[in-house]
């Protein structure tokens, strides 16, 4: 049985490691982020936060504010925003 010798194994190394190396390479995939939710946006501006409004519930109203804050980064450093929503109980105007 013949004897492999460096020169033959290093180039043959160096050749599967070249390969590995761009194989990998080759299917990254890139992001996206889309989302149908409305209390979160991704990248951009932070959204402008609305003035309170009144709801009728009947006997009593709610006051509804709606807040958004910067909740975190995707992997991509795109800024993700949330919003919160509060609900307080005050009385009719009448």
């Amino acid at each position: 049985m013949p004897r492999l010798t460096t020169a033959v194994v290093l180039p043959v190394t160096l050749l599967a490691a070249a390969s590995l190396l761009s194989g990998c390479a080759g299917n990254t995939i890139a992001p996206s982020y889309a989302t149908t939710n409305p209390n979160i946006q991704v990248g951009g501006q932070k959204p402008v936060d609305l003035a309170p409004t009144l709801e009728n519930a009947g006997s009593f109203c709610l006051e509804i504010t709606e807040k958004w804050h910067e909740d975190g980064k995707t992997p991509d450093g795109q800024k993700l925003y949330a919003k919160d929503t509060a609900r307080k109980v005050v009385p009719c105007a009448q």
